[in-house]
């Protein structure tokens, strides 16, 4: 529901919202008034603040007269009202000069620029990656019983990933070597989606020169990666105990880490920013991947040389975070992650 909001209504939501990420407490008329700089009677400022609570932008604790931004408060804040800070010479210095540790080696800058965006932003930081973007260099089939094998992938730079896989009745070496020499003969420096592609129509469309029992391998060697295409870091857990000033917040940081130790929910939300560009903001219950109220995800995706977005990062905390410093700052790491990759 789009709200529109007068000059007057913006500047005292405005002033609330900035109270309540500095302290967290109930604001109240007099100290809008005192905020606001212009001829106002704090009747008036009760009014406005009544109005507001009216449309679901504040919302009054039983236990204080004063008022506290609503999610969907939140929400428009962040979206039409915030005025971001320019990322201060010394953080961006510091950001770099932590992500050039990594020597420029992916994994191990992804683990850098994680820890470093956690320190600074006084959250939980994380970053995934797809998977499915590495380039294959080699694929091999390792037979370890009659019902199981292992899958040995290799990629372009050099990684060894094994997945284990149920193998399909009857599967002799034989057809291990077959399918591995196919895959290795055909799609040598591709990436695994477009392997997975071309595997997938192939075996739809009876295309392939593979027999019934090697198409199925293939098949159930690539599912592997698919259902484990993205890989999660998540740094700085501790942190989201330094931000609790409140007895009511300990239930939302439970709950907090609840999806944290999960994973599931967050790759899905981390993944749905990958396809917009530009920095995703999810407060609260919004979001269909968290429901945890109190809270507020920050995130930007990275890309390769090609353009394409191949994963981000991100910061998770209280609903209450400074959002003008926090913004710019996930946008910057997530910008410079993408010119280092690229070096």
């Amino acid at each position: 529901m789009r709200i529109d909001l007068d000059r007057r209504s913006k500047a005292v939501l405005h002033h609330i919202v900035d109270e309540y990420i500095l302290t967290g407490e109930p604001v109240g008329s007099k100290t809008v008034c005192q905020k606001l700089g212009f001829d106002v009677s704090s009747a008036t400022v009760r009014n406005v603040m009544a109005h507001l609570s009216g449309v679901g932008l504040l919302y009054s604790p039983h236990t204080s007269a004063g008022r506290l931004p609503t999610e969907a408060g939140l929400r428009l804040f962040v979206h039409g009202l915030l005025e971001f800070c320019h990322l201060g010479l010394v953080e961006k210095k510091e950001i770099e000069r932590i992500c050039l540790k990594s020597n420029l080696v992916k994994e191990a800058l992804l683990e850098e620029a994680t820890q470093v965006l956690s320190g600074l932003s006084r959250c939980v930081s994380m970053v995934i990656t797809a998977k499915t973007d590495v380039t294959l260099r080699q694929l091999e089939f390792v037979q370890l019983s009659t019902h199981q094998g292992l899958v040995v992938l290799v990629t372009e730079d050099g990684t060894i990933e094994n997945r284990i896989i149920d193998l399909p009745q009857g599967t002799q070496t034989e057809d291990l070597a077959r399918a591995a020499n196919y895959i290795n003969a055909h799609y040598n420096g591709k990436s695994l989606d477009e392997v997975k592609v071309a595997i997938s129509r192939e075996i739809k469309q009876h295309e392939t020169q593979l027999n019934k029992m090697v198409a199925q391998l293939l098949e159930v060697g690539f599912k592997t990666w698919a259902e484990k295409s993205s890989e999660l870091i998540i740094r700085g857990q501790t942190q989201l105990l330094q931000n609790i000033t409140h007895v009511d917040e300990l239930e939302q940081i439970k709950a907090l880490y609840k999806v944290l130790e999960e994973k599931e929910n967050l790759v899905d939300l981390v993944e749905a920013s990958i396809t917009a560009e530009g920095v995703q903001i999810f407060i609260g219950a919004e979001s269909k991947y968290c429901h945890v109220a109190g809270c507020s995800f920050v995130v930007a995706p990275y890309m390769n040389a090609k353009r394409k977005f191949i994963g981000a990062i991100g910061v998770v905390g209280p609903a209450r975070m400074n959002y003008s410093r926090i913004i710019p700052m996930v946008d910057f790491t997530a910008k410079l992650v993408t010119k280092l990759i690229n070096t």
